[in-house]
């Protein structure tokens, strides 16, 4: 029997082919790659916190405890298909140095990343309130979210590093696909899933 998992988790998971070499970082409790072992992928997760690390290492996940700012040198060039930084992004030191290791660990990344820019932020932001919603839960005194993004502030980022967007995927609250589409995805989108290619 499957276990269930975050709508987007899915989405990521048909994004990546059968048998792909994955790396996951900031992989949390290690669903991305328990929902990528059912497709046959093997990959390895990455992250800080000793809870997430220990919840991999009890769902059988293979896991190492590294800091994704300053210690993915560890991982030689292409040793990769795959790298996956889900909902991760905005909580690195220095994300441009972290989505240039991405794409030398692998051509293809998969990039998910709440939008600030949200009407729902949008309308906190004019009561005078930091946003919050489900994409953005916290508090801005307990969050761990150092960096805040729109979409056209984020993808120029990318193709700066020359990570060619391939797909974009805006997402509703929930973690699906926007019944909008791409039509006013900064607007629209909570957050927004991206298939990246690093041009070699």
């Amino acid at each position: 029997m499957s276990l269930q998992f975050r709508a987007d988790l899915t989405l990521i998971a048909d994004l990546v082919p059968e048998g792909s070499r994955v790396l996951d970082l900031g992989c949390g409790n290690g669903d991305t790659l328990q929902l990528l072992a059912e497709k046959g992928c093997t990959g390895v997760g990455v992250d800080l916190d000793p809870v997430n690390v220990l919840a991999c290492l009890r769902a059988g996940v293979d896991v190492i405890e590294l800091d994704l700012d300053t210690q993915l040198t560890e991982f030689g060039d292409d040793s990769f298909d795959f790298v996956v930084l889900s909902r991760t992004l905005q909580t690195v030191h220095r994300p441009r140095e972290v989505l240039r290791e991405m794409g030398r660990i692998a051509v293809h990344s998969v990039v998910s990343m709440p939008n600030f820019a949200y009407w729902r932020n949008r309308l906190r932001l004019l009561g005078g309130h930091m946003p919050m919603s489900k994409d953005l839960p916290y508090h801005w005194y307990d969050t761990p979210n150092l960096h805040h993004s729109s979409l056209p502030d984020l993808e120029p980022l990318f193709r700066s590093l020359e990570m060619e967007i391939d797909r974009r995927i805006p997402l509703d609250a929930e973690g699906h696909p926007h019944r909008l589409g791409n039509l006013a995805a900064n607007w629209a989108a909570s957050s927004s899933l991206y298939l990246l290619h690093a041009r070699r």
